[in-house]
């Protein structure tokens, strides 16, 4: 309810439906640490973002590498397409991971939005909030899912000839 909460109304000769805005200070206190608990899910998507970025810019430059490579010596180019498709198969997990992260992202702010208007106007945003606050935890698990697999895919990838031939060059 909004009882002891003094409440802005639009003008009274609109006909036009307003939102009634608290303006209560310990309600928008609370607001304000409600919507700041989800903000964490954010900074450590802002780190995955940072990290698959990161990969994702190594896996161009690698691809570049083995291009050059084929077009100056045509015996690689059969190596070189193999390659090459490993190579865009990584980086389009780690595209989707951003892509999961984004959205992630979004839904995040959108919850923090409903949660702030849910605790400081009469608009119930509760089961949006908590939805919405799901599906970014969701959508933040399954960028996780793309992270490994493109993880898992690099490390097959891992080719030490000095290993396979018993440490004799």
């Amino acid at each position: 309810g909004l009882s002891g909460r003094h409440i802005i109304r639009g003008p009274q000769f609109s006909t036009k439906p307003t939102m009634a805005v608290a303006l209560d200070s310990a309600a928008i206190t609370h607001g304000v640490q409600l919507a700041v608990a989800p903000v964490f899910l954010l900074t450590a998507v802002a780190g995955m973002i940072g990290a698959v970025a990161g990969r994702l810019a190594r896996i161009i430059d690698r691809a570049r590498v083995v291009e050059e490579r084929a077009r100056t010596q045509p015996e690689l180019v059969a190596q070189a397409y193999q390659e090459l498709g490993r190579l865009r198969t990584r980086g389009r997990l780690a595209n989707g991971c951003i892509a999961l992260l984004t959205f992630c992202s979004f839904l995040i702010g959108i919850t923090i939005i409903l949660l702030f208007l849910g605790e400081t106007t009469d608009f119930q945003a509760n089961r949006m909030a908590v939805a919405g606050f799901l599906a970014g935890v969701g959508s933040f698990l399954l960028a996780l899912v793309c992270f490994l697999a493109e993880t898992v895919m690099a490390t097959r990838l891992l080719n030490f000839p000095l290993l396979r031939s018993g440490g004799t060059p």
